[in-house]
């Protein structure tokens, strides 16, 4: 077992509204499909597996890009969406959490019953992951949630957050069986984040004795040394700013949207009548499936396909969000009949942005595109968290009227 990343996130309160969680589902179901199709379910754990692309898969679903919400918010709507599917995708996710986290054991011998798989092995899997990032790994993070995904190959990936309530900040760890390699290729030799005192690292290779004498008790003894792997750590800032972002990479997938001549070949590409503004959260949408790890550095760029619930940067444009699902949506339905031509433009659109990043390094000017997004959300029906906030109502007794 190795573990493939670790990512150190600012703790995020609130909820997820009911219009931003079904248009996840439905996103996130989508996109799983189409990488599925392409790269296989191997592929999709080698993503899941990564913590960059992770990010932006929830910045792209309109999540807050930089907080610990992410990750509940995106484990819970796949684990709705493709609940349906599990069969035909083989692909099956297990956990949550809290109390869902605990149920992993009993989902997990259910689907091994199921598919013949060795349900003893697989919960001890489960139960050692949990183990070593919550007790072997003493960095103050205490697990509260813990996703196990499992294919029909038995190939799994875990993805499981803990939260440390004196820094307010939550760490996710995550975890890949050895078979699954092609997305994230060598581990890291070590955990990294902020510094908070001495941390017992039991998963240290300078631990070996003790390592093997718990170990030995437990009856658990992993294949290899267990060390950390890819780590993103985000800033606590809540709004987007132009560090944040690549911007010769934004300017180039809006430059495919909004430049007539680039826009109108970037159509041809995906065989539709697409608006710039469509078009643009495609071009997100689309490297979020096809894109290389090197291009999820920067997270927050992805925050420019359907913003953020709590307006970061703009609030979520929801016709743009449902023009999206149903281009995708109609892809992946046309694909099932043997249509592959409208879901492989996914891939050829993800290929022209590129190619025009690296022939025009166009740049962009980041604050004309916030305010830009920012001017035609009302036409775009923008919607935020605080849009469902009921409004105050206060009765003024000398003027006898309400405000």
């Amino acid at each position: 077992m190795r573990r493939s990343g670790v990512a150190d996130l600012p703790l995020h309160g609130g909820r997820v509204p009911s219009w931003l969680a079904t248009r996840m589902t439905q996103l996130g179901t989508g996109i799983t499909e189409a990488i599925v199709r392409d790269y296989g379910t191997s592929g999709f754990l080698s993503r899941l597996s990564d913590p960059f692309w992770f990010q932006a898969l929830g910045a792209v679903m309109g999540m807050d890009w930089h907080s610990s919400g992410i990750t509940t918010s995106v484990m819970g709507a796949l684990k709705r969406g493709l609940a349906p599917r599990a069969d035909d995708l083989g692909l099956y996710i297990c956990g949550g959490r809290g109390r869902f986290s605990r149920n992993t054991p009993n989902e997990l011998r259910t689907i091994s019953e199921r598919r013949g798989f060795d349900a003893d092995a697989l919960v001890r899997t489960s139960r050692l992951t949990a183990r070593i990032d919550n007790n072997a790994i003493a960095d103050g993070f205490q697990i509260y949630l813990h996703n196990f995904v499992v294919t029909s190959d038995g190939e799994w990936a875990v993805v499981q957050q803990g939260l440390n309530d004196q820094t307010a900040m939550a760490r996710r760890y995550h975890w890949h069986s050895p078979a699954v390699r092609d997305f994230v290729s060598e581990p890291h030799t070590g955990i990294v984040g902020e510094s908070q005192g001495t941390i017992v690292n039991l998963v240290d290779a300078q631990a070996r004795p003790a390592q093997s004498a718990l170990l030995e008790i437990a009856h658990e003894r992993p294949e290899k040394t267990l060390q950390a792997a890819r780590h993103l750590k985000l800033p606590s800032h809540h709004d987007v700013r132009p560090k944040d972002v690549d911007l010769k990479r934004l300017g180039s997938v809006l430059a495919v949207a909004y430049e007539r001549d680039l826009h109108d070949f970037a159509e041809l590409l995906l065989l539709e009548n697409l608006g710039p503004r469509t078009l643009q959260s495609l071009a997100l949408v689309a490297e979020v499936v096809h894109g290389a790890p090197s291009r999820f550095a920067d997270p927050a760029r992805f925050s420019f396909a359907h913003g953020g619930k709590d307006r970061h940067p703009f609030p979520v444009p929801l016709k743009t969000y449902d023009e999206s699902i149903n281009v995708l949506r109609t892809a992946l339905d046309a694909a099932r009949v043997g249509d592959k031509e409208k879901l492989d433009g996914f891939r050829r659109l993800d290929q022209f942005v590129k190619s025009v990043e690296n022939a025009l390094q166009p740049e962009v000017d980041f604050d004309a595109v916030l305010a830009h997004e920012n001017a035609i959300s009302a036409s775009l029906n923008g919607r935020s968290v605080f849009d469902d906030q009921p409004r105050r109502t206060f009765y003024n007794p000398r003027q006898r009227t309400l405000f």
